[in-house]
């Protein structure tokens, strides 16, 4: 995932599929998460969904385990 800013000085955009893609999870999964209120914060561009690589990023270090096999909240 390039972390970089375009030319144009603005943050790239991911489409839903090119970040389930590098999650590695089904699309479906991430519009349950979306559905959930448990995935990377999303913005709507034209009606449809887009996802800030910084949203994604700050939403992964979220989920990093507090150390192994306990998740983010400590169980």
């Amino acid at each position: 995932m390039d972390t970089n800013t375009t030319m144009s000085g603005l943050e790239p955009l991911l489409t839903i599929e090119a970040l389930a893609e590098y999650l590695d999870v089904p699309v479906t999964t991430i519009r349950d998460w979306r559905t959930d209120g448990k995935g990377p914060c999303a913005i709507r561009v034209g009606g449809r969904v887009r996802f800030a690589v910084s949203d994604v990023l700050h939403w992964l270090t979220e989920q990093r385990e507090v150390e192994p096999g306990r998740g983010p909240d400590g169980r």
